[in-house]
């Protein structure tokens, strides 16, 4: 399976570490690919899909480390995504470059309460004119705020506030609070209200796979206990 744009900015994220980077779970053997358990491997279920949107990921320092990350499910499925690591002072000249683009529309995808008085808000992905590029800020929440406050390159683009009405399937890490979702799932919704229906539905999918996988290798979730009370009760 071919890299990806998030795959290569770990690998470089790696070169550079002093220590070894030890996450949750770290003593799995894990494919070095997707990072879930080897037994567990999704790799050979990939299906690249084509859109018109495209994605670039600004990713907090060891995010695209942690295999509980879902931004590299987007990059999977859509091979185009950008991915860049972020920096408060030294900005990536090639992320500068990519985000100002005159073949997109480049906009900033946060929610709207953290807009500053008389910024562009958008409520939907725009379906005429240029494609768009959807900036996501993937990281913690803690960390998503801080990059969107203290990144002044975003400050000319539009923020994108999307509402995803479904509640998060993302039960990997804990919610900062009621209502959030995870990077991929952001993005599947965004791609099916831009139009890209087929990329949306592959990228759930695909999501939907990763996190059974994921939780596959943690047999005492809690997860586990209540999918298997709904189970019973079907």
């Amino acid at each position: 399976m071919s890299e990806n744009a998030v795959l290569r900015l770990r690998a470089q994220r790696l070169a550079r570490a002093t220590r070894p980077f030890l996450a949750r779970g770290n003593r799995v053997l894990r494919c070095q690919r997707c990072l879930l358990p080897q037994k567990n491997c999704l790799c050979a279920t990939l299906q690249p899909q084509q859109a018109r949107s495209r994605f670039c990921l600004v990713m907090f320092d060891t995010e695209p480390m942690k295999p509980s990350n879902t931004g590299r499910l987007i990059a999977d499925i859509l091979p185009d995504t950008l991915a860049f690591g972020w920096s408060r002072t030294e900005p990536d000249d090639a992320m500068i470059a990519a985000v100002q683009t005159a073949d997109y529309q480049p906009m900033v995808v946060f929610p709207a309460s953290y807009a500053d008085a008389g910024r562009e808000v958008l409520t939907a992905p725009p379906i005429t004119g240029k494609p768009p590029l959807f900036i996501m800020l993937d990281g913690t929440w803690t960390e998503a705020r801080k990059m969107f406050r203290k990144s002044p390159w975003l400050d000319a683009f539009p923020v994108m506030s999307l509402n995803v009405s479904t509640p998060s399937r993302y039960t990997l890490r804990e919610a900062h609070g009621e209502g959030q979702h995870c990077t991929a799932e952001v993005a599947a919704a965004l791609l099916e209200q831009a139009g890209d229906v087929e990329a949306a539905s592959a990228l759930q999918q695909h999501f939907e796979h990763f996190r059974h996988a994921y939780l596959a290798g943690k047999p005492h979730h809690p997860v586990h206990y209540r999918e298997a009370i709904t189970d019973s009760e079907i």
